[in-house]
Order: C-alpha cells, then structure tokens, then sequence
C-alpha cells in the first residue's frame, strides 16, 4: 500500500485515505465498533477521508451479539435488544457515514451450548431482532457456531431481508457450504468475510504472517470458491462485498489483488 515504511502514528492519520485512493480496494471493514460502539461524528470522520463511491462494512458492537461480554464475562445488558441496537449503532453510523455506508454486520461469536443445542430458539429470537431493525440499512449476520447455519436462522434472515455474511474462518464449514444454506435467502448483495486461515487460532495467526507484506499460506481453493461466488453474484446483478484479514494468507491487500485476478480469470 506504501512505497515506505512508515510510523503508526502515521498510518492512523493517513491510513484510511492513502487505502481509498487504491482502485481496486473500493471498501474496508470498520471492526474496531465491535469492541466498543463510536458515535455520529466519529464515523463522520471516517466518510471525510474516502471518495465518492467509497463505502464501508461496519461490524455491530458485541454488547449487541453476544450473551456474555469478552472481557468480563458479565451479562451482556444489550444482546439481541433492537432498540439498543438501533440508538448504539444503526442511527449513528447511517447519520455519521451517509452515502458511504454499506453492509452492517451482526457478528455473533460462539453462543454456547444452550443455543447450539436449539436452534430453534436461536432462530426465533434472531427474528424478533432483526425485525424490529430501521429497515434503510443492508444488513447481514455472521455466525460463529456452524449449528446455527440452519433453517431456523435462514428463515429469519429471509423474513427480515437479511444476508448471511460468509465467514472463512475455522469454526465454520467451507464458503460453498455456507452459501448453498443461505440459497433460501434469494438473490441480493454477496457479503464474506475472508477471516482468518485454516488451522490456525488468531494470535498464532498474527505471528507467523507479520508484518503483513506477503502472502504466506495461501488457500487456492477458498480463492476459487469466493471468485466463483462473485461472479454469480455479478452475473445478476447484485453487489458483492469481500472483505480480507491479514491473518487469511498473510496480506489482506495481496489477497484481494489475487482475488480479483482469479474473479476475471474464471470470467474469461
């Protein structure tokens, strides 16, 4: 992305700009509103610094998605609360972001037994949240327990124009897979999350592949499912968001770079 290396205190300030201006990459995606919600002016900020066009995925708070909070292991007060969701998240970020805003993510870590053992239930609360949801947004749900990827959730995501967010990550079954459950969903915008490499934990991850500034485990066949996807979702028209970590092969902007070389490959 840089033709230097430069300090992070300055990549923070320039960063996202500097990104924009690459014409391949025409989105990001804003995770650090999972750990803590941010307000109007602040998501203001990120669509002051991208062009016309530019438009962002943003991730949902965890207050919002899961049972009991990471850090303290408490109760979450907000989980699957919609007018929390709507006054902590939706408001602000569609107000603060404007035309740049695309996808809203409800990433729902690992639910734990209880859920896992009942889908249904899963199933029939995810309904009454999305429901109740402004309905000016393109949402989408992540999950993280491949129990979940059933039909009790894919009804609710049909009845509440909602899009499963194929997510590559080692908890959940590979992106064909996933994309053949959400088929109940209908035609509309492709959203995946290209996460994090198989067989490895995050922290382990992030250590083999720093820096970040090549590709080191790459996965071909996650490459040619994911292209395959896209133009499918090209070929009727709809939107497709791909979103890459650089815990995926080891640098998220390489892995675009060859996702989209494989995407107008395979069109040939």
């Amino acid at each position: 992305m840089y033709d230097r290396v430069l300090p992070e205190r300055v990549l923070s300030r320039t960063g996202l700009a500097t990104y924009a201006r690459h014409p391949l990459l025409r989105t990001v995606g804003l995770d650090r509103t999972f750990y803590a919600p941010i307000g109007e002016d602040e998501y203001r900020r990120h669509a002051e610094q991208v062009p016309e066009g530019f438009r962002f995925l943003v991730k949902a708070p965890q207050t919002l998605t899961a049972a009991y909070l990471f850090e303290s292991r408490e109760p979450s007060p907000h989980f699957m609360d919609p007018a929390a969701a709507r006054a902590l998240f939706v408001e602000p970020c569609l107000a603060g972001l404007g035309a740049a805003a695309g996808p809203l993510v409800f990433q729902f870590p690992p639910q734990g037994r209880a859920s896992t053992r009942d889908p249904a239930a899963f199933g029939e609360r995810l309904h009454r949240f999305l429901r109740d949801l402004p309905r000016d947004a393109i949402y989408a749900v992540e999950l993280r327990d491949r129990e979940l990827l059933g039909p009790e959730t894919m009804r609710a995501l049909a009845e509440c124009r909602t899009r499963l967010c194929l997510s590559v990550h080692a908890r959940m079954p590979p992106v064909q897979v996933q994309a053949a459950a959400a088929t109940s969903l209908g035609p509309g915008p492709l959203i995946v999350r290209w996460n994090l490499h198989a067989g490895f934990g995050y922290e382990e991850a992030k250590s083999r592949y720093a820096p970040f500034d090549r590709l080191v485990d790459e996965d071909p066949a996650t490459r040619a499912e994911i292209a395959a996807l896209c133009r499918e979702c090209a070929a009727r028209g709809d939107e497709a968001w791909v979103i890459a970590n650089n815990k995926a092969e080891g640098s998220a902007p390489l892995t675009l770079e060859r996702l989209a070389r494989a995407i107008v490959e395979g069109g040939a």
